[in-house]
């Protein structure tokens, strides 16, 4: 088989076929859309109209993003576009990608500073006067790294198809080219400021404008997105600019507390300028920089200034999201969110281990376990396995250390400060089905649960039972549900009720699907006053200033 790129190129004349899982693969004209910037094509992939890399918008380094240039010519979108530049050595460690739609493997996309603002999407229908939800969905990897099909679940074309949903996924500046903060320096720079998080408001202005021709409807949009993605959703939650672009919400796994303050940010932008040698005076000189160099100052500037933030650390600063009163109002998760936002239903949740090392592996006694739990708990070693065997009646010694410490205490928070507190509702879950490969259930494991893309999920569940199918029928059919209507309740989940700090109702996805009240709470305090020290040592800081 060849590439659609390939077969563009030798100016084939003739419709493409191909055949793959039983989908036909086709293209012409009837996969032909009239964007608002000009006309593209994409492919029907057997029911789903695909396409790739589509330019939502363009910016300079540094500069808030700007509607794309329009054109007349057809402009071909059936492979993902560039990414944006990342550091190598964090960046998706595979040698190649597939193209799912014909089965291909090819070179990881290039990383691409101008041409990084793309979106890919799926649909049941083109020009067809139907009005579906549409489902944005924002990747993960922190503010640092990823894009929109670097992970195989991300595919959107099952969700499309079994929810009737238009889904959408997108690329957008990050790292040091997403976040410096240059508008200490004002003039030119005075709006550099979260641009990542504009390049996404940027997306979503795109999808109110052109999504109805992709067969979607721009007043019923979900934003979802996992680890850093579901961190994005809560920022784009507290920002004016989104406000009416989105109307409901998913968050995964994305309990992330960043710290950064408009003082903070600002020092480490001057201290990128004095890393890389280059006067207020002369701030364009910044532009020129190689992206690499460029990364590098970043790193030693920070390291210099407000401090490079270590793997674990229970709280993200530096080249992130920083309030600064007019993009951003606030933090997210500290502990809700802007009112701005309080009319947006929200799906919130985590996994049962996410990225606590597992110890399934090894035997392990009680006692055992309970020497493990002192070097972090100390004198609250008991409380912590009386709270953990009232919470989880029928745990093993090694769940009592593998369990999640990091998102769960702080989704916890979230979910108290905002459940029934909303004109719209929240409703919270846990997945705990486990990988028969790990024996845990972790981060990122509910992705192709949700995505219904089991048959891509090898390296974690090699055969798919019976079970593993129905749990992704459920899941999938439950998240487009609240895309249709904002209430995620389907047949065969029992009832699942909004959750209140008073009833502390949380759904469990597994092979058994079951709900509990309040379940946990007494052991995610002590995890939460024994694990989370440096952000309150912060904060402290913070108060005495």
């Amino acid at each position: 088989m060849m590439l659609w790129g390939a077969l563009v190129c030798m100016g084939c004349g003739n419709t493409p076929t191909d055949v793959l899982k039983g989908r036909t693969i086709t293209a012409g004209e009837h996969t032909q859309v009239q964007t608002l910037y000009g006309p593209i094509e994409g492919y029907l992939d057997g029911s789903i109209y695909t396409f790739k890399g589509i330019q939502y918008a363009k910016a300079e380094r540094f500069m808030p993003p700007q509607y794309p240039d329009k054109f007349t010519e057809l402009k071909q979108c059936k492979l993902y576009g560039p990414q944006a530049p990342q550091s190598e050595s964090l960046r998706w460690t595979g040698n190649t990608q597939t193209d799912y739609a014909f089965g291909n493997q090819f070179v990881l996309e290039p990383m691409d500073e101008k041409e990084c603002l793309v979106l890919n999407v799926w649909t049941p229908g083109i020009n067809d006067g139907k009005k579906r939800p549409v489902f944005l969905w924002i990747h993960g990897g922190g503010y640092a790294t990823g894009s929109g099909h670097d992970l195989p679940c991300y595919e959107g074309y099952a969700l499309a198809e079994k929810g009737d949903i238009v889904v959408v996924n997108i690329n957008h500046r990050l790292n040091i080219l997403g976040f410096l903060d240059l508008t200490a320096l004002g003039g030119a720079y005075a709006e550099s400021v979260n641009l990542g998080m504009q390049d996404i408001v940027k997306s979503l202005e795109w999808v109110r404008d052109n999504i109805s021709r992709f067969g979607g409807n721009p007043d019923e949009v979900t934003i979802g997105g996992q680890s850093g993605g579901g961190g994005k959703v809560g920022t784009l939650m507290c920002m004016p600019a989104a406000k009416g672009l989105f109307h409901k919400a998913i968050i995964m796994s994305g309990t992330i507390l960043n710290v950064n303050t408009r003082e903070m940010t600002q020092q480490l932008g001057k201290a990128v300028l004095d890393e890389l040698g280059i006067a207020p005076a002369d701030i364009d000189h910044i532009k020129d920089v190689p992206y690499q160099e460029l990364y590098d100052a970043g790193q030693r500037a920070m390291a210099k200034s407000i401090g490079v933030r270590r793997p674990g650390t229970p709280m993200m600063w530096g080249f992130g999201p920083t309030p600064d009163g007019e993009t951003l109002l606030q933090q997210p998760f500290q502990p809700g969110f802007a009112e701005i936002s309080s009319d947006i239903p929200l799906i919130i949740g985590t996994t049962f281990n996410e990225l606590q090392r597992l110890t399934y592996k090894r035997p392990m006694t009680q006692e055992e376990a309970r020497a493990e739990l002192q070097k972090t708990f100390g004198t609250d070693t008991d409380a912590y396995m009386k709270a953990f065997g009232k919470a989880y009646p029928n745990h093993t010694p090694q769940d009592l250390l593998s369990i999640d410490w990091l998102f769960r205490p702080k989704t916890l928070i979230t979910a108290d400060a905002i459940g029934g507190k909303r004109k719209a509702p929240t409703y919270t879950y846990m997945f705990t089905w486990r990988s028969p490969v790990t024996l845990g259930s972790v981060h990122g494991n509910e992705l192709n649960f949700c995505f219904n893309t089991l048959s891509l999920a090898k390296r974690e569940l090699p055969e798919i039972t019976a079970k593993d199918q129905r749990l992704s029928f459920l899941m999938a059919r439950s998240w487009a549900q609240f895309a249709h209507t904002g209430n995620p309740n389907v047949k065969g989940l029992p009832q699942w009720h909004p959750y209140t700090a008073e009833n502390g109702e949380i759904m469990f996805f597994d092979h058994t699907c079951y709900t509990r009240s309040n379940h946990d709470r007494r052991l995610q305090e002590i995890i939460n006053r024994h694990c989370f020290k440096q952000l309150d040592e912060f904060r402290q800081k913070q108060m005495e200033k």
